[in-house]
């Protein structure tokens, strides 16, 4: 593995969703490090991250067609993205497109929040984990 393939693979970049002061929801694409480590010997290391909190999980699946208005993040929570198209708009205009594998962080619990809208032909579905 060359070391420009490895540096991109100990980074787990995610999409997050946070509102402002003003109640106004914004993008920021932030990063995770990982580090290569005898994780679960015998087997050969493996890149991971720090822990983090978390003590349930559930999952999101949105008809084709599913348009969820203006709304906070009920709380605050990781999405990955298991199956289908999605996309999210912030307050300030911006959207973004998803697609399997991506991740999102939704901080936005208070203002106006954001629209998620399920632009595929097809269910698709969230692995949820809420985060403190």
């Amino acid at each position: 593995m060359t070391s420009s393939t490895s540096s991109r693979i100990s980074k787990v970049r995610y999409h997050r969703i946070y509102a402002d002061t003003q109640g106004d929801s914004h993008f920021a694409t932030d990063i995770i490090e990982q580090s290569s480590v005898q994780a679960a010997p015998p087997a050969a290391p493996f890149y991971v991250s720090g822990d983090h909190p978390a003590t349930k999980y559930r999952f999101y699946t949105f008809e084709p067609g599913w348009i969820g208005d203006w709304h906070p993040a009920p709380t605050r929570q990781f999405l990955a993205l298991l199956s289908g198209t999605v996309e999210m708009e912030t307050t300030d205009g911006e959207v973004r497109h998803f697609a399997p594998g991506d991740l999102v962080l939704l901080e936005d619990t208070t203002g106006r929040g954001h629209v998620t809208r399920n632009t595929g032909t097809t269910y698709a579905m969230y692995f949820v984990v809420p985060a403190p």
